[in-house]
């Protein structure tokens, strides 16, 4: 015998026909999105959208509406991912984080382009930097830690809170040896450098970029280029740093001198390091965890902002290796 579940029908305005475009998104697909995740009905009539299913999953989607309309009003793009994060959240009861997110602007780039926040994890992170002298950010591929970190040394350097930028990277062969490649050293870490190049010529323009870089307000240079120096007065960033080893990560991170502050940002499900060796990043963040001034900040799949396949695809991989645990601890 089969009980009856008895449905309810909400009602939300739409200011104009231009925010129910934005609203509904292209050939709709923003509220197909909204109608599977959260299992109702949603129809539209003139400028009223009428929400049908059970109570619970229609409270979810009348608050996610109502969030994509503040979105809608502040000029804020809406797509599939955004909606799908948004009930996420309403699910949770934490509907209210969305606005919040969403009114942090972290830096206008030489285009005008603003660069938010965009999951609470992205921000808890930007508050750690802002909060603390020193910041891990670890997380999957797709998660910002390295573009929010370039996004903050710009910043700091507009805002003359330190001098210079220093970025460097471990220049680790992931299959491919150093040596094949032409040209001199720079010439051959150059690609490992690419990722911080992109992010800079991005959020300041390749011009302004150039003439930063000629003044020596920007340094970007391979890890092994840090040993000896000691870096006053500078925003540094350590990327993929899952590919340095413990007595790399401790030379690092004792570079820092004064009016410094240092993000290490890398994935430990992506370690390029030879069989045995201890990532740099996985020791310091076990070894640093309760050392006042320095922050850890996990990422996970809830905050992939890259194309939504890459979310599938980082939790299809995590259930793969969640299973294998699972039949490792059984033999």
């Amino acid at each position: 015998m089969t009980q009856d579940v008895s449905t309810v029908i909400a009602s939300v305005e739409v200011p104009s026909q231009e925010a129910m475009i934005a609203l509904y998104g292209s050939f709709d697909e923003n509220m197909q999105v909204l109608e599977s995740e959260c299992g109702v009905k949603i129809r539209v009539s003139d400028r009223e959208l009428s929400v049908e299913g059970e109570d619970e999953h229609v409270q979810v989607a009348v608050a996610v509406l109502n969030k994509m309309l503040e979105m809608i009003a502040r000029k804020e793009p809406i797509d599939k991912s955004r909606v799908r994060y948004a009930v996420s959240l309403a699910r949770e009861g934490q509907a209210d984080l969305i606005s919040q997110m969403m009114g942090d602007v972290v830096l206008v780039t030489h285009r005008g382009k603003q660069i938010k926040c965009r999951t609470v994890g992205q921000k808890k992170y930007i508050d750690a930097i802002r909060k603390n002298a020193v910041v891990f950010a670890v997380g999957p591929a797709g998660t910002g830690k390295t573009y929010l970190a370039m996004a903050m040394a710009c910043l700091a350097i507009k805002n003359k809170e330190v001098s210079r930028i220093v970025l460097t990277r471990p220049a680790v062969e992931a299959g491919e040896k150093l040596g094949f490649l032409p040209g001199d050293l720079q010439n051959k870490v150059d690609p490992y450098l690419r990722p911080l190049y992109d992010a800079l010529y991005d959020m300041l323009g390749q011009e302004s970029y150039a003439r930063l870089q000629e003044k020596g307000v920007i340094e970007v240079a391979p890890m092994a280029y840090m040993r000896g120096r000691t870096l006053n007065d500078a925003f540094i960033v350590l990327d993929e740093a899952q590919n340095t080893t413990p007595e790399q990560m401790k030379m690092f991170l004792t570079r820092m001198g004064q009016g410094s502050r240092m993000v290490i940002t890398g994935d430990v499900t992506q370690i390029d390091l030879p069989a045995g060796k201890t990532s740099g990043l996985v020791d310091a963040t076990n070894v640093l965890a309760h050392v006042p001034g320095i922050e850890i900040c996990q990422l996970t799949a809830k905050d992939v902002v890259r194309h939504e396949l890459v979310q599938a695809i980082i939790q299809a991989y995590e259930k793969r290796d969640k299973k294998r645990e699972r039949e490792q601890r059984r033999n």
